[in-house]
């Protein structure tokens, strides 16, 4: 696995949301409420920033729309990707699609830290030979499993990260 700094725009992200987050708490406390409302970013913007990373990191050219179902973009050697991501530590979770990627990033970030993980790095067949044939809905792989995985990918079957990350 491969851990890099978050680029500075997203600590700005997390500031704001930090700040969203006191004056809210220090609201409800005034008028003597004891709900912690966290302001967890999730989503589609962690989705998104996992996918600005892809294509900064990896080189990934992502697609115009998302009319490709199970794709969002494409390596510098042509192998369609399908990039995932989390900001709670979880692993990844997936739909039954007609189309799968070739290859799967998975990142999960800590926005807290300003620095991210790369915990997935290979052929998306082996990630999802750890979920069942057939299921409904959406499945997710735990942290373990997608781990476990990772360990199964070949160093020639992963996609090269520029720039080197830090760790």
């Amino acid at each position: 696995m491969q851990t890099f700094v978050l680029p500075p725009e997203i600590a700005e992200l997390v500031i704001a949301r930090n700040k969203v987050r006191d004056h809210y708490q220090a609201m409800l406390e005034a008028k003597g409420g004891t709900a912690k409302l966290h302001f967890t970013l999730d989503g589609n913007l962690v989705g998104d920033v996992g996918e600005a990373l892809a294509a900064e990191f990896f080189g990934i050219r992502l697609v115009d729309t998302k009319s490709t179902e199970g794709i969002d973009g494409y390596g510098p050697d042509g192998r369609t990707v399908q990039v995932k991501a989390t900001g709670t530590g979880r692993g990844p979770a997936f739909r039954q699609t007609q189309t799968r990627a070739d290859h799967l990033l998975f990142f999960d970030l800590n926005l807290e830290a300003q620095t991210g993980t790369v915990v997935f790095n290979g052929p998306e067949h082996l990630a999802l030979g750890k979920l069942p044939d057939n299921f409904d809905g959406q499945r997710s792989l735990t942290p373990g499993q997608i781990r476990a995985a990772n360990r199964d990918v070949l160093d020639r079957d992963r996609l090269a990260m520029h720039p080197t990350p830090t760790s």
